[in-house]
């Protein structure tokens, strides 16, 4: 018997480990253009349910965390690039960009428009450029983020909130 727990317990210590762990540049973000316009007809040609935006700063300690425990993670990226085009935006960057109405900004500016306070936020939006929902902070695990995809894609957040969701089992 104490031979069968000892397997079970270190059964339960190898499994997280099975994750295949990938580059977030490379498997989890797309290559942006600057013309968010543009990605929702790609969005829509790719038959993707919308695009998410991670906003971010270069110093934010809790982007890094999401970047080297989450983001990494290859079920994680299958999904969300199953299901979104994904981009990030630098709350603070200089760089010109076009949003979703065709109207050139900045990344810096285009986050003071959605209303991003803190990072990192993980913004959803649909085909029309609409914000469909969003997540702010890191998630406390990959389960956790990939739930709250699942929200977001099947709709749930239209009819009931992210906690009610997670008690109800969704995924």
């Amino acid at each position: 018997m104490k031979q069968f727990i000892a397997g079970l317990m270190l059964l339960m210590i190898a499994i997280p480990s099975f994750a295949e762990i990938r580059d977030v540049d490379q498997y989890f973000f797309d290559s942006k253009l600057g013309d968010f316009r543009n990605e929702l007809v790609t969005a829509k040609k790719e038959g993707k349910k919308g695009i998410l935006l991670m906003f971010e700063l270069d110093d934010c300690p809790f982007c890094h965390r999401m970047k080297q425990t989450i983001l990494n993670q290859s079920e994680v990226q299958e999904y969300y690039r199953k299901n979104f085009l994904i981009f990030t935006v630098d709350t603070k960057g200089d760089n010109p960009m076009v949003d979703f109405k065709g109207k050139e900004t900045t990344e810096k500016l285009f986050s003071v428009e959605n209303r991003v306070r803190a990072t990192p936020v993980f913004a959803f939006f649909d085909l029309e450029g609409n914000e469909m929902k969003r997540f702010t902070g890191a998630a406390k695990d990959t389960n956790e983020f990939l739930q709250f995809g699942h929200y977001v894609v099947e709709g749930a957040y239209k009819t009931m909130t992210f906690a009610k969701f997670k008690q109800q089992g969704g995924q």
